[in-house]
């Protein structure tokens, strides 16, 4: 059934990089914000100590995942990459067959909806 896609990401934060990684945040945040209508939550949490990372991001449907991919992609996986290490993906929803192979790298982990609800 197509629907709303979101995950957490969780990752570890390279060491002594944070300002790097505040200026990259904060890009993506904007991008995001400003040319992604289909991106409906794009939230960044760290650590008090600084050194894990994890991103919540909720999408309308997986055409608007894969506009976000393709964005990361192009401007920002290379940086993003080299400032944080991914240790675990989780993917709730049902994305189509498309974004699971844009995400195939990142070996997420997929659960569908068992029951609940979103206002």
């Amino acid at each position: 059934m197509a629907g709303p896609v979101s995950w957490v990401l969780e990752m570890q934060v390279q060491p002594e990089r944070s300002d790097e990684l505040r200026t990259l945040m904060e890009e993506m945040v904007s991008n995001a914000h400003a040319h992604e209508p289909g991106t409906h939550s794009y939230e960044w949490f760290m650590s008090a100590d600084g050194s894990a990372c994890h991103i919540y991001e909720r999408y309308a449907d997986s055409a608007a995942v894969l506009a976000h991919v393709q964005t990361f992609g192009a401007r920002f996986a290379e940086r993003f990459m080299s400032l944080l290490t991914p240790t675990r993906f989780t993917v709730y929803g049902s994305p189509d067959t498309a974004v699971q192979g844009a995400l195939s790298a990142l070996h997420p982990t997929y659960l569908g909806q068992a029951a609940g609800f979103h206002r």
